[in-house]
């Protein structure tokens, strides 16, 4: 007797019975590994992605987004081109802080780098995005509506019925119908395709051409505008001439030759307030009374301005901004020549009750040897004083009800004639001394008709009467029309984008085995479209008296349950309503959302 025993093979051998897939598993082990590169895009591929970024819904809104955001600086921080004081005044308050918004272009928002690239990019966003649309929308407006799917029933709203109607019939008073409802469309073999609700995509395109109109607008507006101020007394006048402003800027490509002649005269400046209660010193009425022309040779015309109602002349508009009071002096000097006389305008310290400040500049002014000898007078006027018994200045109502000037005196050089700028409204010390009347300064309250008399006979100021001024902002915008009109184009695009519903219906008709024509009715709404059940009934139920309903018909195509026509039903089988297929004419898929 033989015993056979079994012998342990090697790992690999042939015996061995995963020698196979030890070998396989070797050979996979051992195998070389191949290298993937990846092509290389060039400059035409990188300038391609680059512009479809840049054109994208995406980039837009962020460009967009970003524009809003720039902007937010702008109003937040002083600007050199509204008022450079206050931008020095915040530089020199906020060392550092004003440093670093300077290098930024804080301080002047609108045309800084970024600010401008953000505006040119948005600009260049919106026009790539609209040439390809508008090119898209002219062939659809050019093209057909598709042909009907092959099974209707899979769309989202369906109705079927059977009637004694030649399908001919049938597909002929549909088309009417449908046309009559303002539907394009067309027969194609058995069936009747339609659509309507263009104006959507119309809408979509006109509120971005709009955005690009209104950024035209502001550019036009920003390059091309010219803004300034100047304050007129009563009985005085402005023309709309450079030298005439107080104060002016305007645009990089604004030329001043192009300035349109005309001209104003304040005659009266109307102005009063509440006497009591909480309200006490508001304004109630606050009107200035023009003379205005237009032309060298134009005809005056009478008209009231006030605050938000401003005269729009020759292309410009006349803002009304403030009021303040003049006090009316005569100075004489040495000699008792009078050698000045008139309204001093003085500006409010305190905007309620109009306690003010201002200057009386004399340059003329001689002693009486007929030496020169300028004068300068600082005053504090108040209109209604409420200081009686304390020695101090101010004023406890904006009306005149009792008005005191007071008036301090100084003689020397003004520096007028230095050829250096001075503001009207401040006077320069430096080379004046004050007056004294035994070792205190010269200085005096005065009610109208009241006189001071200086030192030494070098002459007196008096204080004759009051007048009102007003202050006006005269600013030139040529873009603001037409920023007006691409804003009122931006929200009748956006809301026909919004309400307007693009949707498709088909209209087959058949003859059955039996002899009876089979009709059938859907829609697709190319968006959202909640109506279109109830839009497709209305069209079954205007359709019944051109194709009745069979009376004793109970079951419709292939044994389904024959449903009401006035009532479509929506089928929600597994397949997608929204993506027909077998169709004769593949339907277009639902819009994206790329605005």
């Amino acid at each position: 007797m033989s015993t056979k025993t079994d012998t342990p093979h090697e790992p690999g051998s042939a015996a061995d019975p995963g020698s196979d897939l030890g070998a396989a598993g070797s050979q996979l082990s051992t195998a070389p590994q191949e290298e993937v590169t990846f092509p290389s895009l060039g400059p035409i591929g990188w300038a391609r992605w680059f512009w479809r970024q840049l054109t994208s819904m995406r980039v837009a809104l962020l460009l967009l987004f970003l524009l809003s955001i720039g902007a937010i600086p702008g109003s937040l921080i002083p600007q050199t081109s509204i008022d450079p004081v206050k931008v020095d005044q915040f530089k020199a308050d906020h060392a550092t802080l004003g440093d670093i918004y300077d290098k930024l272009g804080m301080f002047h928002v609108y045309s800084s780098v970024w600010f401008s690239a953000i505006y040119l990019l948005l600009f260049i966003s919106l026009i790539g995005c609209i040439v390809p649309r508008s090119w898209q929308f002219v062939g659809q407006l050019r093209g057909r509506p598709p042909g009907a799917p092959r099974r209707l029933t899979r769309l989202p709203a369906y109705t079927t019925w059977r009637t004694d109607a030649a399908p001919e019939e049938v597909l002929g008073a549909a088309q009417r119908l449908l046309k009559k409802r303002r539907f394009r469309a067309h027969r194609a073999g058995t069936a009747v395709a339609a659509e309507k609700g263009y104006l959507r995509e119309a809408g979509n395109l006109v509120f971005h051409v709009a955005l690009i109109v209104m950024l035209v607008a502001f550019a036009v507006g920003s390059l091309w505008k010219s803004e300034g101020g100047k304050l007129v007394t009563e009985g005085d006048g402005f023309a709309n001439s450079l030298t005439q402003f107080d104060d002016f800027k305007s645009g990089a490509f604004f030329d001043t030759d192009t300035m349109e002649p005309f001209g104003f005269t304040l005659n009266k400046f109307e102005a009063t307030y509440e006497r009591s209660g909480p309200q006490k010193g508001t304004p109630r009425t606050f009107r200035a009374h023009l003379t205005y022309y237009t032309g060298a040779d134009g005809k005056e015309h009478r008209r009231a301005v006030e605050v938000n109602t401003p005269l729009d002349i020759a292309g410009s508009k006349v803002f009304l901004l403030s009021h303040g009071y003049a006090p009316e002096v005569t100075v004489k000097d040495g000699r008792g020549k009078v050698v000045y006389k008139g309204a001093v305008p003085f500006l409010p310290q305190d905007p309620k009750n109009l306690t003010s400040t201002g200057v009386v500049k004399v340059p003329g002014a001689q002693t009486k040897d007929g030496k020169r000898n300028q004068l300068g007078f600082q005053g504090f006027f108040v209109p209604t004083f409420g200081g009686k018994g304390s020695g101090s200045m101010f004023s406890q109502f904006p009306a005149l009800d009792y008005p005191v000037l007071t008036l301090t005196a100084y003689h020397g050089d003004l520096g007028v004639d230095s050829g250096l700028p001075q503001n009207v409204y401040q006077l320069q010390k430096k080379y004046l001394k004050q007056y004294k009347v035994k070792g205190a300064p010269l200085a005096k309250m005065m009610l109208p008709g009241e006189t001071m008399k200086l030192p030494n006979g070098d002459g007196s100021i008096q204080f004759t009467g009051i007048k009102n001024w007003a202050s006006f902002k005269i600013t030139h915008q040529p873009g603001n029309g037409l920023a007006l009109t691409g804003a009122v184009a931006a929200l009748l695009g956006l809301a026909g984008s919004l309400f307007i519903q693009r949707r498709r219906v088909w209209v087959r008709a058949e003859q059955g085995a039996d002899g009876v024509t089979v009709v059938e009715m859907a829609g697709l709404g190319r968006s959202e479209s909640p109506r279109l059940p109830e839009e497709l009934g209305d069209l079954a139920v205007a359709l019944q008296p051109d194709a009745p309903l069979v009376p004793d018909a109970a079951t419709g195509p292939e044994s389904d349950p024959q449903p009401d026509p006035a009532a479509p039903a929506a089928d929600s089988g597994s397949e997608d309503p929204a993506e027909p297929t077998d169709s004769d004419g593949p339907a277009e898929p639902s819009e994206g959302a790329r605005a």
